[in-house]
């Protein structure tokens, strides 16, 4: 996404967007921005106008099929590292783990699966989404999940949804570096974000695709009511026990394990291909573009950049937005 907001900033003008669409932004409740000047409210959540136009055009003109399936987040939650275990985990048939020929060792995740909101990016959207496979379609996102298209959420659709969130903190932290380096590219003159500044808009619900609560508490309560359909997954419980979250997400995507392949070994492989110190290592992730999606991919590391101060107020507000819902971090 990061050479993408400023690539599709100079294509703006050229772009497929709805003849709606900036009549419909324009009327919008306008905030601060992180990686842009500002960000628009838009369905109780924020977004960069850009990415925006990529939201109405994909509530409008999106038709998911049965076989879609969905990886969902507020960003900077593990969507790079799901991406990559998504796409081997569906794909193990005709690459294998172990080849050195894997598409993964050349492409970036985000190139293997597409983000429903930046397929205007593309000269023909629909056309694009057709020459994808179908057994399954993996698509990203970071709608929250009443914003989603009604071919997705409506009663008779088979399509999925896999949903990763990560402890707040460590969110608010990773967004605020990957702000940073959107901001250094320079196309918006912007400068950098301060960690307090980025603190408070945080607070106050005001950050990309937030506010953060209300975001994982909609795919929440959906993968309550709906548990064949939503698949709820926590960053920290996958880097803990990562094999047995990988096969749960195998299964979900319909995707499982054979015990041959257990006793082959293809679980393992998979999750060292795609582990964070395989990724960081090729160079098309170290390339402009890529690198930004990679940090440190720890569990944490949020107490090194917020003050106890900060982890006091951001651990209060947590704790009350998510008081009745049985979700804990």
């Amino acid at each position: 996404m990061a050479a993408r907001f400023s690539r599709l900033k100079a294509q703006e003008k050229k772009r497929n967007v709805p003849e709606n669409c900036r009549e419909i932004i324009s009327s919008l409740p306008k905030g601060q921005g992180w990686a842009s000047e500002h960000v628009y409210l838009y369905q109780g959540f924020w977004f960069d106008p850009v990415i925006l136009e990529g939201v109405i055009w994909a509530q409008q003109s999106f038709r998911a099929i049965d076989t879609d399936i969905f990886l969902a987040s507020s960003p900077k939650c593990g969507t790079t590292w799901l991406k990559a275990l998504m796409f081997a985990i569906a794909n193990r048939k005709r690459y294998d783990s172990s080849s050195q020929s894997h598409p993964l060792l050349t492409t970036s995740p985000h190139d293997c699966i597409p983000t429903l909101e930046i397929l205007l990016d593309h000269d023909d959207p629909i056309a694009y989404l057709e020459s994808l496979p179908s057994s399954p379609r993996l698509i990203s996102t970071h709608l929250s999940y009443t914003s989603l298209p009604n071919s997705i959420l409506n009663a008779d659709s088979g399509s999925r949804i896999v949903y990763i969130t990560r402890n707040p903190k460590d969110a608010l932290v990773s967004l605020w570096v990957f702000s940073k380096a959107i901001r250094s590219e320079n196309w918006n003159h912007l400068p950098p974000l301060p960690i307090e500044e980025a603190f408070d808009l945080f607070c106050e619900g005001v950050s990309f695709a937030g506010p953060f609560w209300d975001h994982v508490l909609g795919y929440w309560k959906a993968s309550l009511e709906t548990p064949n359909k939503v698949l709820f997954l926590k960053y920290e419980d996958m880097k803990m026990d990562t094999q047995c979250w990988v096969k749960r997400l195998a299964d979900f995507m319909g995707h499982s394990f054979s015990l041959e392949e257990e006793r082959q070994g293809v679980v393992q492989e998979i999750i060292k291909l795609c582990s964070f110190q395989n990724l960081t290592s090729l160079e098309v992730n170290k390339r402009a573009g890529n690198k930004e999606f990679f940090r440190r991919g720890e569990v944490g590391d949020s107490k090194n950049h917020l003050t106890p101060e900060m982890i006091k107020r951001l651990e209060e507000i947590t704790e009350q937005k998510l008081a009745t819902s049985g979700l804990k971090f």
